[in-house]
């Protein structure tokens, strides 16, 4: 089986049978703009087939498998946004991994990057446990909500231009959505830094000029309708980060805590 079809029963699975599907990017924009809720917009996110190549290659590795996960269903579907309906803290990904969210249908979870994520969110008070291993499994976000930039896993970890942008909409949307409360965004990684800024500002946040160079620890003032709010750029805590220790246990807990600290301000 290339995916998990739609409404079968897989845990957390946010869609129906007959959720609206997005089949190019014209339909994107038209089904995310029209998303009343955070819930249906989260269904209809979850069976984009808007990317040809990105429906190829995430259905392929769900059939061929990695060797470890061969007795395993993989999702292969879109990842939709994950956590509270009313965070106060946002964090952004670039894209699910293969064999992480591909597999498990939930972002950052079943892989080693998420390990390192999840334990800082835990140590930190924004996570319920400090893994998480699959969707359903008991993890809850506190205060926080996931997204990614690009809602398929791509070849390589990266996605094209014209995928970017044919994912843009079901961000700019669901920031609309959670923007009364959210007052911190943390981008994890240089891509998502980028990914965002346009983001936050099509959903009406007033951002500085020129953007801010993207930094660990980068901290930047924005506002929407009034209402001050932070983004925060954190270096991303994938293997070649954490394994050559550009990325650090104490360093994510640090900017978690001042992720925490900004929230309650």
């Amino acid at each position: 089986m290339s995916h998990v079809p739609p409404g079968s029963g897989w845990p957390e699975d946010p869609a129906r049978p007959d959720t609206p599907v997005a089949h190019d990017p014209s339909e994107v924009v038209e089904l995310a703009g029209a998303s009343p809720t955070l819930a249906e917009l989260a269904a209809r996110q979850s069976v984009c087939r808007a990317c040809p190549r990105l429906v190829e290659w995430r259905e392929e590795v769900a059939t061929v498998k990695r060797r470890a996960f061969a007795g395993e269903t993989y999702w292969g579907r879109p990842i939709a946004g994950w956590g509270e309906e009313k965070p106060e803290v946002l964090i952004v990904g670039l894209a699910p991994a293969a064999h992480g969210g591909n597999r498990t249908g939930r972002i950052f979870t079943g892989d080693r990057s998420g390990d390192w994520l999840f334990a800082s969110l835990h140590r930190t008070g924004l996570a319920a446990r400090e893994t998480s291993v699959h969707a359903g499994d008991g993890q809850r976000l506190i205060g926080a909500r996931m997204v990614a930039a690009v809602r398929c896993a791509p070849p390589a970890n990266r996605p094209e231009p014209a995928e970017r942008a044919a994912c843009f909409p079901w961000l700019t949307r669901e920031i609309a959505l959670v923007a009364g409360s959210v007052r911190v965004v943390v981008a994890l990684g240089g891509f998502a830094w980028q990914a965002v800024w346009p983001a936050l500002r099509d959903a009406g946040y007033d951002l500085p000029r020129p953007r801010p160079p993207f930094g660990h620890g980068a901290e930047v003032e924005i506002s929407r309708d009034g209402t001050p709010a932070h983004l925060l750029g954190c270096y991303h805590p994938s293997q070649q980060n954490t394994f050559t220790g550009r990325v650090t246990a104490g360093m994510l807990d640090e900017l978690f805590t001042r992720a925490n600290a900004l929230r309650c301000l």
